[in-house]
């Protein structure tokens, strides 16, 4: 371990963490309440509290009303939220969820937006608290620290953005989390199923069943496949094929319809392999390609390290990793799925800290938790901070995974490896 490493991590200790995430979420949270304290639709920004779940419940009240089958016209849908803001906005709000996820809340749909907007996001809130206990029964290294554990689980700054934007990002972090209990339980059919769920945002799927033919997790790989399958054929059957060729036009035409809705902001907002080579480079002759290289080289690490004898903490993280890295439009309220991960690889480096990767990961966890806060910084920079520190996240534990199957050549595997 190099000496700065060393004084890094021994600077970390639990008095200045535990200081550190206090003042996080005191100030995320203290402007979140400044912000929103207007009367009305509108924060102080004059921005649209909660904007990101506007175009889900017009679309939600056009399924009540029977007119599913203008839910991807983008002048209806415009129409529908200036009825409901009553002044035009400067940002348009286009509907880029599958139909299925506007069926979902129709229920609210009876309710004002507001009201509505507020109830789905205190179900979210709840849903996350109930997705990071359970991965915290399952650290137990973690449980002295439990007090810093809460106080940084309030302080994440992705659930700040999740937050203040009124995302559904909690319905992806619940389908990891459930696919991790599910595979801590032997049952890696059930997980395939957990994840196959994420098809209704497809572009975190695009990593992982890669990661799982690689590795010939092939129970998990046609799960996944299958209750993605079913969740679209039934989609298709409820709602017609009129309306689903709308919904795959939207979906290949995401990147047109991103540029409108978050303007410049959009590239310095999002945190993957896509962004930020297309931050990095100016041409995009190129920063695709590099792109595809890079995305490779992630999914092999990823599905390398699956496929190892390694304990279910570092395969898990590694496969969330290869997900988010590989996901070409990943915003910053989507790295609510990286609480697992960071909480299974923090938890590793304290079940043995004589561990020669314990310290590398341990700060990388720590930059991994906190750069998203600066991730603004790239529109001048042109470098999003946050993505290197993933990739070698991911490549710490690949290396990691490759010196446990040495150390533990010719022996038996823990009863917490490889899922077989």
């Amino acid at each position: 371990m190099t000496a700065w490493l060393a004084a890094a991590v021994a600077w970390l200790n639990p008095r200045r963490l535990r200081a550190q995430a206090v003042v996080l979420a005191l100030c995320l949270w203290g402007v979140c309440a400044v912000d929103f304290a207007t009367p009305g639709l509108f924060d102080r920004a004059g921005n649209v509290k909660f904007q990101d779940f506007l175009p889900i419940y017009v679309s939600a009240r056009m399924i009540a009303q029977g007119r599913a089958h203008e839910l991807y016209d983008e002048r209806v849908i415009a129409a529908g939220e200036l009825q409901i803001i009553g002044q035009p906005s400067a940002v348009r709000l286009p509907n880029l969820y599958g139909p299925q996820v506007a069926l979902l809340f129709v229920p609210l749909a009876r309710l004002s937006c507001p009201v509505a907007a507020r109830i789905w996001m205190a179900l979210s809130l709840l849903m996350y608290c109930a997705c990071v206990y359970a991965v915290v029964k399952t650290c137990p290294s973690l449980t002295p620290y439990s007090t810093i554990v809460a106080i940084a689980a309030v302080a994440y700054p992705p659930l700040f953005h999740f937050f203040v934007r009124g995302q559904v990002s909690a319905l992806v972090l619940a389908c990891f989390t459930a696919a991790l209990l599910a595979f801590r339980s032997n049952r890696e059919w059930l997980a395939g199923i957990a994840l196959g769920l994420l098809v209704f945002k497809p572009q975190f799927l695009i990593a992982v069943p890669l990661v799982f033919l690689l590795a010939r997790s092939w129970i998990s790989f046609a799960t996944m496949a299958g209750a993605a399958s079913v969740q679209l054929v039934l989609t298709w059957a409820c709602f017609g094929s009129a309306v689903m060729r709308g919904y795959f036009d939207a979906l290949w035409h995401v990147s047109r319809r991103i540029s409108s809705v978050e303007l410049s902001l959009a590239p310095i907002q999002m945190h993957s392999l896509r962004s930020f080579w297309a931050l990095l480079v100016p041409w995009s002759d190129a920063a695709f390609p590099l792109y595809l290289v890079s995305s490779i080289a992630v999914v092999s690490m990823a599905a390398a390290t699956w496929k190892s004898s390694s304990p279910l903490a570092l395969r898990f993280a590694a496969l969330t990793l290869a997900a988010v890295l590989v996901n070409p439009h990943l915003f910053v309220y989507d790295l609510l799925v990286l609480a697992p991960v960071l909480l299974l690889v923090v938890d590793w480096t304290l079940s043995d800290v004589r561990r020669c990767s314990s310290a590398p990961l341990f700060l990388l966890s720590y930059l991994a938790f906190i750069l998203p806060l600066v991730g603004p910084l790239s529109r001048w920079t042109f470098v999003q901070l946050s993505v290197p520190v993933l990739v070698a996240l991911l490549w710490t534990l690949w290396r990691q995974s490759a010196q446990l199957i040495s150390l533990t050549d010719g022996q038996l595997a823990s009863p917490d490896s490889r899922v077989v």
